[in-house]
């Protein structure tokens, strides 16, 4: 039975206990991971990092693409320890995959990143280390778009709800749970047409936004939502510009998120199996015709869906 319910709190157990950094929900579908360049701790020679070892395991089945720009991804090399090693981007832990013989990090970049020198830092205190790497410049293409008026230019009432919705989602997004991914290839959620790219800089109306920070598939009302990869609901809401909305965490800072849903299917604290559905196509909040718009966030930064897909047109998992 489908179910559209309110904001619901995220459980304390499932979620790090402190966030910075709101950043406002003024596009398509909020952004609420805080960006910006990190901090570089200390000046560096830059290189470009070595490929990483092959994963191994049975449930590991490939890596994400890597490519060092603004809403991209790297893949760090972090060597052989006993335990897996710690390791965070500025603020912001990393996601750390591998075995005691080879530990790689998957660092996401948030699309506010300025091409130079970054930085991941390994480890505390005496044994910390400074791994560097560069953000390659990338052009994005701009998108226009028309929207209700009221989408862009809110109401009182309306930006007091944007104000609560944005308190709330910026927790939600702040999410870091222990569990590390079953896997990183995802599948795509839905089949359908892509009418919408990561990263487009976005102008309503013909007013200029916050670039777009995930995948649009245009597809019928209706149509099954599946979980790209297996993990556990966090939220579900309907809000002002994301509509009915499904986050769920995939562990250790990888989390994706579906909007513009007609309904939602799941409760939070749910786990999910990869291909399980999640809810359907609509077009609620801030939209210009049925779609779903698929974000994926790493550590709190949004990164380009396509970089996790097994294969770009592979049908998704069947939704059950």
């Amino acid at each position: 039975m489908s179910r559209a319910r309110r904001p619901h709190a995220v459980p304390a157990g499932s979620r790090r206990a402190c966030f910075r950094g709101l950043v406002a929900v003024g596009v398509t579908v909020g952004a609420v991971l805080a960006g910006g360049r990190p901090r570089i701790a200390r000046a560096t020679a830059v290189s470009a990092p070595p490929a990483p070892a092959p994963m191994a395991g049975s449930w590991r089945d490939g890596w994400p693409d890597a490519r060092a720009v603004p809403g991209g991804i790297v893949l760090l090399p972090l060597g052989a320890a006993p335990q897996r090693p710690r390791a965070w981007y500025g603020e912001h832990e990393v996601l750390v995959v591998g075995s005691d013989d080879a530990w790689t990090a998957v660092v996401g970049i948030p699309l506010s990143a300025a091409p130079g020198p970054q930085e991941v830092r390994v480890g505390h205190g005496a044994d910390a280390r400074n791994l560097a790497f560069d953000v390659q410049p990338h052009p994005y293409a701009e998108q226009r778009l028309t929207v209700p008026p009221r989408h862009v230019d809110l109401s009182p009432a309306d930006l007091a709800r944007h104000e609560r919705e944005r308190i709330h989602l910026a927790r939600v997004a702040a999410t870091h749970s222990p569990v590390v991914p079953a896997r990183l290839r995802m599948d795509l959620p839905v089949t359908g047409v892509r009418t919408g790219s990561f990263g487009s800089r976005r102008v309503f109306n013909g007013q200029p936004r916050a670039p777009h920070n995930g995948m649009d598939i245009a597809a019928p009302v209706g149509t099954p939502v599946a979980a790209p990869l297996p993990g556990q609901v966090i939220d579900t809401g309907d809000y002002f510009f994301n509509g009915r909305t499904v986050w769920v965490d995939h562990g250790s800072g990888l989390l994706t998120m579906m909007c513009h849903l007609s309904a939602i299917d799941v409760r939070v604290g749910e786990p999910v199996a990869a291909g399980q559905r999640l809810g359907a196509v609509g077009a609620t909040g801030r939209v210009t015709g049925p779609h779903l718009h698929w974000s994926v966030a790493l550590n709190r930064a949004w990164v380009d869906p396509a970089l996790f897909l097994a294969g770009e047109g592979e049908p998704p998992a069947r939704p059950r």
